[in-house]
């Protein structure tokens, strides 16, 4: 069998669902999600496998009108994750369709060479007639050369959405071991994991600036990792409710964490983690060199 390998661009607005489609494709978690917008950060790659084919897929971060250095950087993640693709795929949520963020993106996409495929995400949320329209207005602006009608959190329409990027990969050696799912090291995602916790725990209560920094990852004699983290948040008034009372809720989301990365390190795992108040650190390049960021001025 002749190998073949090739890289697939996944845009879209924010909280389309990118991150829980590129799960989906890979067949286990590789990207975090989250309810809050603008999760995705560093431009993580899953790798999917079907059959003698390697599909890259470049989990760009939701692109959006960027006013802050972070918002700049992560933008530019996603344009840089959109270069020279193989394929690249809208992903749009079929019922929110966010189309105030939706049209740039489709001025962006109009004159791209790329093989272009409209992904609508959350079908089983939406009647079929508004779905057909939807995708018909998307089509007539563009030019998709297709259209594929999925739900992500349900599986519905990934395998036939992977087996068609999976015919479009050009013949060439694969570029990853069979058996990694990610180009992100261990230390990104613990610190990733640990993030997603933090929105997940925190909801509203803690805002979108605030950061999970490595300080060690030690492997024990015993087997089992040793992962000493930061949690980085920009103001005073943030440090007590990521602490909880008495220590109440950075221990649960110490543990969320710790529970999620065993399984996914295979390995048991010591969690450590305290807060620091920095209210520059969106500013700071050491730290988007360690998120997997461009330091853009």
């Amino acid at each position: 069998m002749t190998e073949k390998c090739g890289l697939v661009a996944v845009i879209g607005a924010p909280n389309a669902g990118k991150s829980t489609l590129v799960n989906a494709l890979v067949g286990q978690k590789v990207a975090i999600t989250s309810a809050k917008a603008q999760t995705t950060r560093a431009r993580l790659m899953g790798i999917a496998l079907e059959g003698d084919v390697q599909i890259i897929l470049a989990d760009t971060p939701g692109i959006f009108a960027p006013r802050r250095r972070l918002d700049r950087a992560m933008v530019a993640a996603a344009w840089e994750g959109a270069q020279e693709a193989d394929a690249i795929l809208l992903v749009v949520d079929a019922v929110k369709q966010r189309r105030h963020e939706l049209e740039p993106l489709l001025e962006t996409l109009k004159d791209r060479s790329e093989r272009k495929i409209l992904v609508l995400n959350k079908v089983d949320a939406s009647a079929k007639e508004p779905l057909l329209a939807l995708a018909e207005d998307l089509t007539g602006k563009i030019g998709f050369d297709e259209v594929f009608f999925v739900s992500a959190l349900s599986g519905d329409g990934v395998p036939e959405l992977k087996a068609r990027l999976a015919a479009l990969m050009p013949e060439g050696p694969w570029h990853y071991p069979e058996d990694q799912v990610s180009d992100a090291s261990e230390r990104l995602l613990a610190c990733e994991i640990t993030r997603e916790q933090l929105y997940q725990q925190l909801h509203d209560e803690l805002p979108y600036d605030a950061a999970v920094r490595p300080e060690s990852y030690t492997q024990r004699r015993d087997g089992s990792v040793e992962i000493r983290q930061q949690i980085v948040v920009a103001r005073d008034s943030q440090k007590p409710i990521v602490l909880g009372k008495r220590g109440a809720k950075i221990r649960a989301i110490g543990e969320a964490a710790r529970k999620e990365l065993s399984e996914v390190l295979g390995q048991k795992v010591h969690l450590f983690l305290h807060v620091k108040v920095d209210e520059n650190w969106a500013d700071a390049r050491d730290i988007y060199e360690e998120i997997g960021l461009d330091w853009v001025k």
